[in-house]
């Protein structure tokens, strides 16, 4: 059996399954051999993951989509991490072409007008940025946990990833968020402060606000929108979702005639 297939990713998930995140980490490491990419948005489940790997001292590279949007208190965890466990955290930045072409035609928040214009833009800031992150890579790790959204629910510890040919890990996928926030607690994981603020979920900061009581974890992402259209494309099953690497500029022109005139 190839280890880049459904059945290869489905017997890693069992395997996973009783084992503590440290044991997950080191059976993914010795299982599937290749670059392993962890690509962090260092949310406070990304933050438990880079623990986990910098005690681990193995071979997976912890990498980040640096959107050019983010909050600053983002960056400052991101350097407050670096610090604490003495790594380097690689940054992919979008392409500048592509970014100062959306600025240009739609404006520097351009990505409210629609879904499509959303979409977008998080097609050129994170969509493609992630296409060469895991470039060559057999394996990525993520942060995802089942419990954050319905469109995440049935998220396993393992799965095939055919559009990226890769085993796509999810070694927090069954854990709660308290789960996480003990963790966290309990090693001294730096966390982003926005987190003690009503944040349970960060992205871009124009994209992300604090959530109220009662609604659900990602309920501050894109807010605007409807329930089932809050995901940028880089965790979603349904590909017709996706914006593809390359077709950002195309996927806005789609959304030039239903945009209101902007002012000259």
């Amino acid at each position: 059996m190839t280890l880049q297939s459904p059945q290869a990713a489905l017997d890693l998930a069992a395997q996973m399954n009783p084992l503590d995140l440290r044991g997950r980490i080191a059976l993914v490491e010795a299982t599937i051999p290749g670059r392993l990419v962890f690509t962090t948005s260092l949310g406070i489940e990304d933050q438990a993951l880079t623990h986990a790997l910098a005690m681990a001292k193995g071979r997976t590279e912890i990498v980040t989509l640096d959107t050019g949007r983010l909050y600053p208190e983002t960056y400052d965890v991101w350097a407050e991490t670096e610090s604490a466990y003495g790594i380097r955290i690689q940054a992919y930045a979008p392409e500048r072409v592509a970014e100062e072409a959306f600025v240009r035609d739609a404006g520097i928040n351009g990505f409210r007008h629609s879904v499509e214009a959303r979409q977008a833009c998080c097609g050129f800031r994170k969509v493609e940025p992630l296409g060469r992150a895991l470039d060559g890579a057999a394996g990525w790790l993520t942060g995802l946990r089942a419990g954050q959204s319905a469109n995440r629910a049935d998220t396993l510890l393992a799965e095939f990833d055919e559009a990226r040919n890769l085993i796509k890990i999810n070694p927090l996928a069954d854990w709660t968020r308290e789960d996480v926030d003990r963790f966290v607690r309990d090693n001294y994981v730096p966390y982003n402060v926005l987190h003690d603020r009503g944040f349970p979920s960060i992205g871009c900061a124009p994209c992300t606000r604090a959530v109220r009581v009662g609604e659900s974890e990602r309920a501050g992402r894109w807010w605007w929108e409807q329930e089932s259209k809050k995901e940028c494309g880089l965790h979603i099953h349904a590909p017709e979702a996706d914006v593809a690497p390359g077709e950002e500029a195309a996927a806005f022109e789609t959304t030039k005639s239903h945009r209101p005139e902007m002012a000259r």
